[in-house]
């Protein structure tokens, strides 16, 4: 399972040779990076409306690497947006040095959800694969796409998907 593009976050998405670099932190001195500016809007169309969010790009090997690490709150209308910048198999998260709880939302190339892993713990390393290939990883807070009736099959828009 652990192949060609596992990417390990909910705050470090980093390839398996960059996981050792990318150590425990202690909670209460977490130094993660600041918000990833400027926010770009995304919105979800489901069979219960579209959800309209500001999101954070985590578009490069760094900012993937950091995620929402050490993070201590986010709002129910933002998010972190994790870019892989094309189709990538073998993808799962994980949750060190993440102190808030998430929702992860694995997409596809085209938009649509693949996979939903709710209610993703704080600090739970263990891996939360996406099952398929996707091109990004939206995380929103925690309990975020229930309320919103979020499915696998619901449409992802933003710019990196095409109009």
């Amino acid at each position: 399972m652990l192949a060609v593009a596992l990417a390990l976050s909910a705050c470090a998405a980093a390839p398996p040779a960059a996981r050792a670099e990318i150590g425990r932190q202690d909670p209460e001195h977490c130094q993660g990076q600041p918000v990833l500016t400027p926010l770009q809007p995304l919105a979800i169309v489901s069979a219960h409306g579209v959800a309209s969010f500001k999101v954070e790009m985590a578009d490069t090997e760094t900012r993937r690497e950091f995620g929402l690490m050490c993070r201590r709150e986010l709002a129910a209308d933002r998010g972190m947006l994790f870019d892989f910048g094309g189709p990538t198999p073998d993808v799962a998260f994980w949750m060190r040095n993440t102190l808030i709880g998430l929702d992860l939302i694995y997409i596809r190339p085209d938009g649509t959800i693949l996979s939903i892993a709710r209610q993703a713990r704080p600090l739970d390393e263990n891996p939360i694969p996406a099952g398929g290939t996707i091109r990004a990883v939206l995380e929103i807070a925690s309990g975020r796409a229930a309320q919103l009736g979020l499915q696998p099959g619901d449409k992802v828009r933003h710019r990196i998907f095409g109009p």
